[in-house]
């Protein structure tokens, strides 16, 4: 679990008292990964305390989190500075942060980040690393893992060292994100619901952080009662709990094959996750028809037809992709998931996308 949580409207105001304890010496610095988005915000940017060698850099988000991204950063802050960072403080997304997560862990574990896609691979903690979002939905600030597109496949670096060592949760800094963006990310948070609630791996730790999860996605997405700040506070808080709740069991169909879009055609994961889902009735019946109803209700338009001109051996790369997450499928189907899951039947759910 993250061991430090700080909440709060303007509570990003505290990093700077966060973080001067950690600081190691005036030679260590704290390096900053940034969404690029901000490039030019001074309402945030202003209040990053920049300090002796400290760094800055900006990222852009526009695609999926890469090995390579990440292994061209170790590198960087390794030719860079004589010492190893006081931090890595990752501000942003999904993306972003899950770049902070790696880029710590790879500075204390040798090879390449590709090496460690999987389970349980990291064999040393990573360096003092900090998470603060600025959208909500994809958990990535309380999960365990940091998913990465490799060479060869879409995975995640899943490992007890991977998650922050402090999170600073201030919904204000999500109050610019347009609002295709706010749905495709708070679906994410919504499909961890289902896909945690309906798995086997269930356990009741895993259950009471995901119904509470899916408790405020549908006072969010299905209800006209809250504020806007309101629904930013709580989405942020279910952000946290759907987090949890794979974190403590596993998610399952629609992030497995959402994994192929990624790995194959690039599509983010909110959108892709949302892409999957709408045709998973056979495995969430009741999950899907709630996520059509809020679909609708904030009239949001899913991209059609992304699978429509591609080649045998292109679904085939997806297929592979998929299949390869192997806990996904079984707390999706149970242990004898290969049995319903055959190639044609993915190959046939793609086909629709």
């Amino acid at each position: 679990m993250v061991s430090r949580v700080v909440y709060g409207r303007g509570s990003f105001n505290q990093l700077n008292e966060i973080l001067s304890p950690k600081r190691k010496n005036a030679k260590a610095p704290f390096i900053f990964l940034v969404d690029d988005v901000f490039k030019g915000n001074a309402w945030l940017t202003s209040r990053i305390p920049l300090s002796y060698d400290d760094k800055l850099i900006y990222i852009s988000a526009n695609e999926e989190p890469k090995t390579s991204q990440v292994d061209e950063l170790v590198e960087q802050i390794i030719l860079n500075y004589k010492e190893t960072p006081s931090g890595i403080i990752g501000i942003g997304g999904g993306t972003l942060l899950d770049l902070a997560k790696a880029v710590a862990l790879m500075l204390t574990n040798k090879g390449e980040a590709k090496d460690y896609q999987g389970w349980d691979l990291i064999k040393n903690p990573g360096i003092y690393h900090v998470g603060i979002p600025t959208i909500s939905g994809t958990g990535s600030e309380v999960s365990r893992t940091t998913i990465l597109t490799g060479p060869v496949r879409k995975l995640g670096i899943n490992s007890d060292y991977t998650p922050f060592d402090q999170v600073i949760l201030d919904p204000e800094l999500t109050k610019d994100v347009p609002k295709n963006q706010w749905f495709y990310t708070g679906m994410d948070c919504f499909v961890h619901c289902i896909e945690s609630l309906n798995g086997t791996y269930l356990n009741t730790f895993s259950q009471s952080y995901g119904e509470k999860a899916l408790e405020l996605c549908k006072e969010i997405f299905l209800e006209d009662t809250l504020t806007e700040k309101e629904a930013a506070d709580k989405l942020m808080m279910a952000s946290w709990h759907g987090g949890m709740s794979i974190a403590y069991s596993q998610v399952g169909v629609a992030h497995a094959m959402s994994y192929g879009l990624g790995y194959l055609l690039g599509v983010k994961h909110g959108v892709g996750n949302c892409i999957v889902f709408e045709h998973l009735e056979e495995y969430y019946p009741e999950g899907v028809a709630m996520y059509k109803a809020m679909r609708d209700k904030h009239n949001i338009s899913i991209p059609q037809g992304v699978c429509a001109d591609l080649s045998d051996k292109e679904f085939d790369i997806m297929i592979d992709v998929a299949l390869s997450l192997e806990p996904l499928w079984e707390n999706a189907i149970g242990k004898n998931w290969k049995k319903t899951i055959t190639r044609e039947k993915l190959k046939a759910l793609y086909l629709k996308m």
